[in-house]
């Protein structure tokens, strides 16, 4: 992804940083930040600040590790999501009904012949959908710019690369099709995880829209 114009961010990672914070010295070619390892240790949790810079830390390199393993087990957990964080980010944030909510809308306005505003909901719905596909995946939603690269080099267990590409492109066309097929696929993966816990979180929340689904299934 590197191009001419690209710069490299690299993090120093300190046993003590006397307080102060992280903090980045930056320049044309390098961004330097300098963390203390119990600064890089502590999770942001989804919709805090933080949060959205822990796709940052996915597959970075440790070139140096003096921490005993510390630092590398701090970049795997700022890119992972628990099953705890799952739930929370799904259902307690409304990523998974928010997703729905705007699914549902598009393909309502497909029935009633609004294409403009079944595009504009279809693609506001995208950002929801993302967020519902890796945090089921149990990792850390890409940013845009990453997006195709990560799913190629670094591939769900559940969507195949061009296969999700494709529908995410099919997506913000406003195309029902990939709306409903979608769905389908999210259903299952829902099910999924609700297997997985002691308690169901995921598949309540679909069912909750009752016969508003069919609008989603036919």
């Amino acid at each position: 992804m590197a191009t001419e114009k690209s710069d490299l961010d690299v993090f120093t990672v300190l046993a003590d940083t006397g307080g102060r914070g992280p903090q980045t010295s930056r320049s044309a070619a390098l961004d330097e930040t300098i963390v203390a390892i119990s600064d890089l240790e502590r999770v942001p949790s989804f919709g805090t600040e933080g949060w959205w810079y822990r796709w940052s830390f996915a597959w970075a390199p440790v070139l140096l590790d003096r921490t005993e393993g510390r630092s590398a087990s701090a970049l795997h957990r700022q890119a992972t999501v628990t099953a705890d964080e799952a739930a929370s980010i799904l259902v307690k944030h409304d990523r998974l009904d928010g997703w729905l909510n705007f699914a549902y809308r598009a393909l309502k306005n497909d029935r009633d012949g609004r294409s403009l505003e079944r595009r504009l909901d279809a693609a506001e719905s995208v950002p929801w959908l993302l967020d519902v596909i890796f945090t089921l995946e149990g990792r850390v939603r890409p940013y845009h710019k990453y997006l195709p690269w990560e799913l190629r080099q670094h591939p769900l267990t559940l969507w195949r690369a061009e296969e999700l590409l494709a529908l995410l492109t099919a997506t913000l066309d406003g195309d029902p099709s990939a709306i409903r097929a979608t769905f389908q696929r999210v259903e299952t993966s829902c099910a999924a995880f609700d297997s997985q816990v002691a308690i169901p979180v995921l598949t309540p929340v679909i069912e909750s829209w009752g016969d508003e689904l069919q609008i989603l299934r036919d």
